[in-house]
């Protein structure tokens, strides 16, 4: 009777914390934050009637709804265990390239591996697990209902970056605009640094932006790119106009 009570109060520590991550948790939650005894932890995951085992570490609670992108969500977690995934930082691991595109639904790439960037350099033990290093700013990434992920501007950059086809590159643009996931002007500045290698002006990220909306002919090419002017000619403002002073 005693062990079964203690079962039921683990089971309702883990509830608190499967509840913001979609029902799963970590090993390593379950004992540093939940406090379960390693042992104990162990007999509520081996008969599969309290946690069920997804992915090495990591655990759905028996009982809680099945998640989308399972998989990816628990190869997430794997990145740093111990931390509750609302506590999460950018620089523990930002879902980005092929699978940010897939939990947007944009594009056509198969997100066939897990696509993460962390601003230090790491490496995964997991064949499906690919690690990007690279540094992520403030207005670059999101959280999506728990989860981080970069922001489609910085997709198309990043798979540019990774050699992805170009006209591939443009329907993800195309797809994220049309769904205002992101902005004509924000696309034309992540694309800047990719200017000069497609044979356009150095930094040139509009030039670049209606390059690639050509590839896919979209109707409403000459309006996005309309914005996005209007946007880059803004930030041109503000930098040359220089600080306003009040008094």
């Amino acid at each position: 009777m005693i062990y079964f009570a203690a079962v039921s109060e683990h089971s309702s520590r883990l509830g608190g914390i499967a509840e913001g991550q979609w029902g799963l948790v970590t090993r390593q939650q379950g004992e540093k934050v939940a406090g379960i005894p390693p042992a104990t932890f162990a007999r509520m995951a081996a008969d599969g009637s309290v946690l069920q085992r997804v992915a090495h570490g990591v655990y759905r609670l028996v009982g809680t709804p099945l998640p989308d992108h399972l998989d990816l969500r628990a190869a997430w977690l794997q990145l740093a265990p111990a931390t509750l995934a609302w506590n999460r930082k950018p620089d523990q691991g930002v879902v980005s390239h092929r699978s940010a595109a897939a939990l947007y639904g944009i594009g056509h790439l198969p997100a066939d591996e897990h696509h993460f960037t962390l601003s230090k350099r790491r490496q995964s033990r997991r064949p499906d697990v690919r690690l990007h290093q690279r540094m992520i700013t403030d207005d670059e990434w999101i959280d999506l209902r728990g989860l981080l992920m970069t922001r489609p501007a910085r997709i198309a950059s990043d798979q540019l970056y990774d050699n992805e086809d170009p006209e591939a590159v443009a329907q993800l643009i195309a797809d994220a605009i049309r769904a205002v996931y992101d902005y004509p002007g924000s696309f034309a500045d992540a694309l800047a640094p990719h200017a000069a290698r497609f044979g356009l002006p150095r930094k040139d990220g509009l030039a670049l932006l209606g390059w690639l909306l050509e590839l896919v002919g979209d109707p409403d090419t000459n309006r996005w790119l309309g914005e996005a002017g209007e946007s880059v000619s803004a930030h041109i403002g503000e930098r040359t106009d220089g600080p306003r002073v009040h008094g």
